[in-house]
């Protein structure tokens, strides 16, 4: 059991305490206004009902690395995570920042504001998302190719291959069932080693 969808906080955004686990890749769906407090909502997709509200400074590192048009971000992607040593005036009450955004070919720093007179940098990195691997070929494909590699490139001589390995007569690929393949495939593998 995965006890950290048990704590989850019962709220209609993201907020800091959702982090606890960990960090988490999300893609913004829509923008819409907020209230004076909290002017941004960032409806996301993997959070139907439960909006990111960023921060003043989070705010403006999305300007300045997405512009100012949040018609935009629909589509991107971002990656935020829990700062446990985030302050809301003097108290420490920890705070959701970005550390990925999608959309920047490289890492991206932004002056913020810590306190009146007094920036530090803010650096963000690239969010590259990670390929698919490529499907394994299917067996029946996979013995395709080895017949190919074996100098078999025509229909005939592949359909003699296969007759005289099962021990039967076969006029088409399409009899051949799943074991045939297996068959095939352990005869085929076994003349490459």
């Amino acid at each position: 059991m995965d006890l950290s969808t048990t704590i989850q906080p019962k709220s209609d955004q993201l907020n800091a305490d959702s982090l606890i686990p960990g960090p988490v890749t999300v893609t913004i769906r829509e923008v819409t206004e907020g209230t004076q407090e909290q002017p941004a909502n960032l409806h996301l997709v993997e959070y139907p009902g439960r909006a990111y509200r960023p921060s003043l400074s989070m705010r403006r590192v999305l300007v300045a690395l997405w512009g100012k048009d949040a018609s935009t971000y629909a589509g991107r992607r971002l990656t935020l995570y829990r700062n446990p040593n985030t302050k809301f005036g003097r108290d420490v009450v920890g705070g959701i920042e970005i550390s990925h955004l999608s959309h920047i070919d490289r890492r991206a720093t932004v002056m913020l504001t810590v306190t009146r007179g007094q920036k530090k940098p803010f650096h963000v990195e690239p969010l590259v998302e990670q390929q698919a691997a490529p499907a394994p070929p299917s067996p029946r494909n996979q013995m395709f190719e080895l017949l190919t590699e074996q100098g078999m490139t025509e229909k005939e001589p592949m359909l003699a291959y296969v007759s005289e390995t099962l021990g039967r007569d076969v006029q088409s690929s399409q009899e051949l069932t799943d074991d045939d393949v297996t068959t095939i495939l352990t005869r085929l593998t076994t003349l490459e080693n």
